[in-house]
């Protein structure tokens, strides 16, 4: 059976000449764009006793009145498949994701996903939007992730992830040797003609990648990426934006280039490292719980620590030729 809700809020001054699905996107996190919008256009929504459209202007000050039935989660298979779990209450789980694990049931992959074994490990997830996944890493990329438990836990999280609020610091190694840190404020949209590929476009949703450098290599960098929006590749976009990709990106990274005079160790690690060289390691953000501030850290991987000693043993033969 579908839950009935309803609301009563008062449109904010501040958000006047935003679009009326845009606002209460914003005012009510814990619901998608997508269910408001299927709200307003299902009359289930009303403002100020009229019926409106999802792209009517809000001046502030509007009352909108939500009677409106919440449609069921798809329920997804509980699979038990080990997690590595950093930490765990009853309002979060934070876990550090490995390499090869898809977040979410999609198409191509419909089982074996970190969705599956968090409804293994905590059933009463399945009453959340996604498990209570707030935010994802593609399937080659490791890292912490946090997951909430609770419904006041989903908004708060989703509130600060939309705030901007949620920091997500992560180590790449990129091809080619960096000067020095910057940011890439590049927005990125769907690629027109490949469509499973992201790309930056005139067309897309601001996206911002704040990087530095941390170690320079003979051919390659060591980064400290920490991203300001959240998008689908983002890090793994702007890197090759700018022409630095990231080590083993099979979409984004291009052919395999060979440093001139690299030893046989590393000619073996870059043609046998299939996957992007992306760690989230790093997650902080303020507990729904406590309201105080925490923060995760995740070691690299072995495959990425075994790619670095390698990078390191290269510099320092070619240093000393």
């Amino acid at each position: 059976m579908s839950e009935k809700i309803q609301h009563t809020i008062t449109i904010p001054y501040d958000l006047g000449g935003m679009r009326l699905d845009q606002a209460l996107a914003k005012l009510l996190p814990q619901y998608s764009r997508t269910q408001i919008q299927d709200w307003i256009k299902n009359a289930e929504i009303e403002m100020d006793s009229t019926t409106p459209k999802a792209k009517q202007v809000v001046l502030g000050g509007e009352i909108v009145n939500i009677k409106a039935q919440l449609k069921p989660q798809p329920v997804f298979v509980a699979q038990p498949i080990a997690l590595n779990i950093i930490y765990e209450d009853e309002a979060i789980l934070v876990i550090n994701k490995p390499i090869g694990m898809v977040v979410h049931p999609a198409a191509g992959h419909y089982d074996n996903t970190l969705l599956n074994a968090l409804l293994h490990h905590a059933p009463e997830l399945q009453n959340l939007p996604r498990a209570g996944i707030i935010h994802r890493l593609d399937k080659n990329t490791s890292g912490l992730l946090v997951i909430a438990k609770t419904p006041a836990a989903l908004m708060s999280l989703t509130k600060q992830l939309k705030a901007r609020s949620i920091s997500r610091i992560y180590q790449a190694v990129v091809c080619g040797v960096m000067t020095s840190g910057g940011t890439v404020d590049a927005p990125i949209g769907r690629h027109p003609i490949q469509r499973k590929r992201m790309a930056v476009i005139d067309t897309g949703k601001d996206s911002i990648t704040h990087y530095r450098v941390i170690e320079r290599f003979r051919a390659h960098t060591l980064l400290k990426v920490q991203l300001e929006t959240g998008r689908t590749h983002q890090i793994r976009v702007h890197m090759a934006h700018i022409h630095y990709p990231i080590l083993g990106d099979q979409i984004y990274g291009g052919r395999l280039q060979l440093p001139k005079g690299a030893t046989p160790e590393l000619i073996a690690m870059l043609r046998k490292f299939k996957r992007q060289a992306l760690h989230a390691i790093e997650l902080s953000f303020v507990h729904p719980n406590t309201d105080e501030l925490v923060t995760f850290k995740a070691p690299v991987p072995v495959d990425m620590q075994e790619l670095l000693t390698v990078l390191k043993e290269d510099a320092n033969i070619s240093s000393e030729k």
